[in-house]
């Protein structure tokens, strides 16, 4: 309220600077709303794609609050409100979450691809680049998330989490092993792919069936080695039910990127 009654008295002085100072201050209004929408309201990823950043592209070829939105593949990329490089890919379809059966369609989107090739959005954030094994995609439970719309984040891995997970860099394949990380329990796989049957949502879902047990698990995905197109991903799973398990595996990731900075 303070800053709109500052603009309202500027106009009364000089009416010519009238239309950049509203767009200052809804601009200030807006972006402190959302801030407090999505404290507090479960679905506020859901408003800001499905309200704000779809319609904008649709009518006009802007992407509004949202950084980029692809009409064709069905998803929205943001800047989150959190972190120095931190973004989410968001679908621009009703999907709440890991649990969703939509995300196991025959037809369904090859979300985890299309979060790999936004990676470089988090380069553009620290202004270099990264090798793929510090860089990291991930989901958590719906016991350990705070929106009720599918969100991957995409960011810079831990440094720590990076050196560790490197003596999976040359497993086989297509098999699961378990590892300790951080003190929690996840089970790791090499893949040479991240889309049909390597899908990190199919491969998890193959032995978590059902929406209720999906529910309770997380993914990471990372660069196996610094050229994951040579190297291959590796795919971090755990769950709920997993003793030493958490349900998340965001604190694998580094929201502040401090390996950008050589750390």
């Amino acid at each position: 309220m303070r800053t709109a009654n500052r603009v309202q008295r500027g106009l009364l002085r000089n009416p010519w600077r009238s239309a950049a100072a509203i767009a200052v201050a809804l601009s200030v209004v807006l972006a402190g709303a959302c801030t407090r929408l999505a404290a507090v309201d479960s679905d506020a990823l859901w408003k800001i794609v499905n309200l704000r950043c779809v319609p904008s592209q649709q009518a006009n070829g802007t992407s509004e609050q949202c950084t980029a939105v692809d009409l064709d593949k069905r998803y929205a990329i943001l800047k989150d409100i959190a972190g120095r490089s931190q973004y989410l890919l968001i679908p621009t379809d009703r999907i709440t979450g890991i649990e969703s059966p939509r995300v196991l369609d025959a037809h369904a989107q090859d979300y985890w691809a299309d979060a790999w090739a936004s990676r470089h959005y988090v380069e553009k954030s620290v202004k270099r680049s990264l090798p793929d094994n510090r860089l990291g995609l991930e989901i958590n439970s719906a016991f350990r998330r705070s929106q009720q719309q599918l969100h991957i984040h995409i960011d810079c891995m831990r440094g720590d989490v990076s050196n560790a997970l490197a003596r999976h860099a040359h497993d086989a394949p297509g098999t699961w092993r378990w590892d300790t990380l951080d003190g929690n329990r996840y089970r790791i796989m090499r893949v040479t792919a991240l889309t049909q049957g390597s899908d990190p949502f199919r491969l998890v879902a193959r032995d978590n069936k059902g929406a209720d047990t999906m529910a309770t698990q997380t993914i990471l995905v990372t660069g196996a080695g610094s050229s994951a197109e040579q190297d291959g991903w590796l795919v971090v799973n755990s769950g709920t039910e997993v003793d030493n398990g958490s349900g998340t595996a965001e604190g694998l990731l580094d929201h502040a990127c401090r390996v950008a900075d050589g750390g």
